[in-house]
């Protein structure tokens, strides 16, 4: 099938940076969307950024101006560039995806199992 692994998450001081990946493996004939949500402890998941295959990008308002979605769609591969982290973005980040699998015309929405974001204050 296909699947998304995440990767770059971990600990960092409030007004720290960190870069997260997610790269997508298996039968994949095309990525529509791509990108990132978080759901942080006791909270529903949310929005983070998405961005469609073309390079257009959507971000949820709490993190326009501090962070960048960008994708390498020869290599089935998101990134989120988080800079200023505040203790606010501590969450678990996972990586989604509208996917076309080699051999269907169905895109079917997958979901990485996520890497934890922690900001210190």
């Amino acid at each position: 099938q296909v699947q998304l692994v995440e990767s770059g998450g971990g600990l960092v001081q409030t007004g720290g940076s960190l870069r997260l990946s997610c790269a997508a493996s298996g039968i994949i004939y095309r990525i529509n969307d791509m990108g990132w949500y978080r759901q942080a402890p006791g909270e529903q998941r949310e929005l983070v950024a998405t961005m469609s295959s073309g390079g257009s990008a959507n971000y949820a308002d709490s993190i326009k101006g501090r962070f960048t979605i960008s994708r390498d769609n020869a290599r089935n591969t998101v990134f989120l560039q988080m800079n200023s982290l505040q203790p606010e973005d501590t969450a678990v980040y996972y990586c989604n995806a509208d996917v076309r699998r080699i051999g269907s015309s169905a895109i079917v929405n997958y979901w990485g199992k996520g890497t934890l974001v922690t900001v210190s204050s």
